[in-house]
């Protein structure tokens, strides 16, 4: 029995699927450990990893050139025909983002063995997988020190044939694979290169495999172990034009191996230095039932409702955040994929799904993720500026709604899903880093130049008024929606109308020389409508009428996760975003739309929905036996969306905060009447640790900074005043709950 959280997983069998393999990663590569005692595969990824499939030479690939046609486009729309937007587009067809996929598997076929005794386990706070039968056993991790997969395997008279093997579901036929295989003084160096059809673009794995006695030959396209006591493999990938340098990769993993210490121990250390300070800083407690809390990841989710279950998908979501943040912020799939015909090409889905999976970065304590966000969009800067020439005429910069990681192009759209003329995109990803900002007390020089970008857009662009004076976003985009009575580009989204102010207010603050301009071109946007139900309007234009199933929430963008819309300071706005909430059904039963459903109802201090939102997916099947999710009910699409956005729905319903404001519990949740939250930030620079029960509770804050504030419990509002180095202990009335 375990008095606490349990931070790790386990199986008692192997995993059958590769969605069931528990993850590793290091925000470079990733790993999936199956955990076969007798065929041992690790399925190796990396974020680089997308297909070339070019058409004409890349033409459909780049932003399509309308500027020149807008200002028809706009008038027509001003003028009330609701269809111009129709046929703006170049009349491209639909064209998919380069699909992400795996590299191949790290595969040791053992003597037939059976499975008594086996277990499979994997540990949230070192990040390793490890599968034991017997007196044998297989440990994984992916170090973030060393940037190198890890893989050391033990036992008995081991004898085993190791190969690098690509043949994984899926995998083009015409995929031009080549095996290297050399013997060492330590064991044996593999290789394998596959280059893409019809491309000179290729990736290479190189394995250095150092073998502890027995006999190591080649048995191409591997080799072949003898009576080995231990096996301990490093393994990297390149994506590359041309040809790797084999050799030189194959000492830099060698001189790995170089060490006083076992060379395992002493890559962990380095590893753990990194992987685990960061997964510890914040922990959750929701005094679950010892006897649940030691039950199989595949047991307790069969028992939805279990806080163990809670606990243990809080702390595993945290876990798989962090492994899947590095090099880029997590794809769709996070950072694995085992199928080459990855859903949605695995890409990164920027309208609603990447900052739904990064919403816990800032009060979850995980700088890593923010930085790797914060990479991500530096390297797509250029070709955001690309996108407001082309489509708007314009300065700055426009984020696309799909990238690969590799161009931020606006290419993907079509009358259906017009994705070229949503303009939010760059507030939309920017806000976690202005949060980031917020947290840790500085303003980041590259935040601050992308916001001036985001800027000189909406100078450019927000030039046509209606009949009130008033500016007008025309072309509107409000992803993935449309007007029940319009068409697909509009006018007045209320995203497009709450990402201008907040991005224009924004670049102000940190650019205080541009402040009087750009906050008086905010001054002139609309405001939000309310419409006949009483709810906030999906398009703030008289007569576009709202279509209500959807699984997108874009409307209430100024709910979460701005704070233009809130119960302290925008009170009927707030209770018509309340009545646009309860309104919206579920249309597909999307992951995403379920948790991103939650995260609005916990600002609006609605714990009942939050929970129902949360329940919608707890019982509807989403999550594999690795903990990580489905996209749809009954485990239907591998998706990180319900994995990573978890953790932030439960520190909403606990915690919030903005630079002036703390808010304890404003939505508890039912269920948990007790529990223990560790660790978060909030945005006025302190650590807080709350502690809850029936009866009341506490708040621990150890501010960085000095800061007033306005405290919200359940007993109303009062001022707090924060000393830099100091802490200051909060008590929580009863009525909290």
């Amino acid at each position: 029995m375990t008095a606490g959280p349990v931070h790790g997983t386990w199986e008692p069998r192997p995993a059958a699927r590769w969605e069931d393999a528990f993850l590793c990663g290091n925000g470079r590569h990733g790993a999936l450990v199956l955990g076969d005692p007798d065929d041992d595969r690790t399925v190796v990824t990396h974020h680089t990893l997308v297909r070339p499939n070019d058409d004409a030479g890349g033409r459909h690939r780049l932003p399509p050139l309308l500027a020149d046609a807008l200002p028809d486009v706009q008038d027509r729309l001003l003028s009330g025909d609701l269809a111009a937007a129709e046929d703006f587009t170049d009349g491209r067809p639909l064209q998919w983002v380069r699909p992400f996929h795996p590299a191949f598997r790290i595969r040791l076929r053992h003597q037939a063995a059976g499975l008594t005794g086996y277990r499979r386990e994997l540990d949230f706070a070192t990040g390793e997988a490890t599968a034991r039968h017997g007196d044998r056993s297989s440990r994984v991790f992916v170090s973030r020190a060393d940037d190198v997969i890890v893989q050391h395997v033990t036992g008995r008279d081991l004898t085993l044939r190791l190969s690098l093997d690509h043949r994984l579901p899926n995998a083009p036929d015409d995929l031009r694979v080549g095996h290297g295989a050399v013997l060492t003084p330590e064991g044996v160096l593999l290789s394998l290169r596959a280059r893409y059809p019809g491309s000179d673009l290729a990736y290479t794995g190189v394995t250095v495999a150092a073998v502890t006695g027995g006999r190591t030959e080649l048995a191409p396209p591997g080799a072949r172990v003898t009576g080995a006591r231990s096996i301990l493999l490093l393994t990297r990938v390149l994506r590359h034009t041309g040809e790797a340098d084999v050799v030189a990769e194959g000492r830099a993993l060698r001189d790995l191996l170089a060490t006083d210490e076992p060379a395992y121990d002493t890559l962990l250390a380095r590893h753990l230095a990194l992987h685990r300070t960061a997964y510890e800083r914040v922990t959750l407690d929701l005094a679950a039932e010892p006897a649940e809390r030691a039950l199989p990841g595949s047991a307790l989710l069969t028992r939805p409702r279990s806080t163990a279950l809670l606990e243990r998908l809080f702390a595993a979501g945290r876990y798989h955040l962090l492994s899947a943040g590095g090099l880029f912020p997590p794809r769709l799939t996070g950072l694995w994929t085992g199928d080459w015909d990855t859903a949605w090409s695995g890409a990164f889905t920027l309208d609603a799904n990447l900052n739904l999976q990064t919403a816990s970065a800032a009060a979850a304590a995980l700088p890593e993720v923010t930085e790797s966000l914060a990479c991500f969009i530096q390297g797509q800067l250029p070709h955001w500026r690309d996108n407001a020439r082309a489509v708007f005429g314009a300065r700055g910069v426009v984020a696309p709604a799909h990238t690969d990681g590799e161009s931020g192009h606006s290419y993907h759209f079509s009358r259906e899903y017009p994705l070229h003329l949503w303009t939010a995109g760059a507030d939309w990803l920017l806000k976690p880093l202005v949060d980031h900002d917020e947290t840790y007390g500085a303003r980041t020089p590259r935040t601050a130049a992308a916001l001036a970008e985001v800027a000189d857009f909406y100078e450019d662009f927000l030039t046509r008024t209606g009949p009130d004076g008033r500016l007008v976003v025309v072309p509107s985009y409000s992803p993935e929606n449309r007007p029940a009575n319009g068409g697909w580009g509009a006018l007045n989204a209320a995203m497009d109308l709450s990402a201008a102010r907040h991005a224009l207010h924004t670049a102000a603050a940190y650019h205080p020389d541009r402040a009087d301009r750009l906050r008086a071109l905010a001054d002139r946007l609309p405001p939000h409508r309310v419409n006949a139900d009483g709810a906030l309007a999906e398009w703030a234009w008289p007569g576009l009428e709202d279509t209500y199933d959807h699984r997108h929430l874009s409307h209430l963008y100024g709910v979460w996760p701005l704070d233009e819309i809130t119960p302290y300071d925008t009170p009927e706005l707030a209770a018509a975003a309340h009545r646009a909430l309860e309104l919206r059904g579920p249309e597909n039963d999307s992951a995403h739309g379920h948790l991103h459903h939650a995260l609005i109802a916990a600002r609006l201090r609605d714990g009942r929905r939050v929970a129902d939102a949360l329940g919608r997916v707890l019982d509807g099947d989403f999550f594999h036996d690795s903990l990580m999710s489905a996209h749809y009910p009954r485990r239907n699409v591998y998706n990180a969306d319900a994995a990573h956005t978890l953790p932030a729905v439960l520190i909403e319903a606990l915690v919030q905060s903005a630079p002036d404001r703390l808010v304890l519990l404003p939505a508890p949740l039912p269920a948990l009447p007790s529990g223990r939250l560790t660790g978060v930030r909030t945005r006025f620079g302190a650590a807080l640790d709350l502690t809850w029960t029936p009866d009341g509770g506490t708040a621990v804050l150890r501010p960085g900074r000095t800061a007033r504030i306005t405290l919200w419990t359940s007993a109303g509002a009062e001022p707090l005043d924060l000393v830099a180095g100091g802490e200051r202990v909060v008590p929580l009335p009863a009525a909290t709950r």
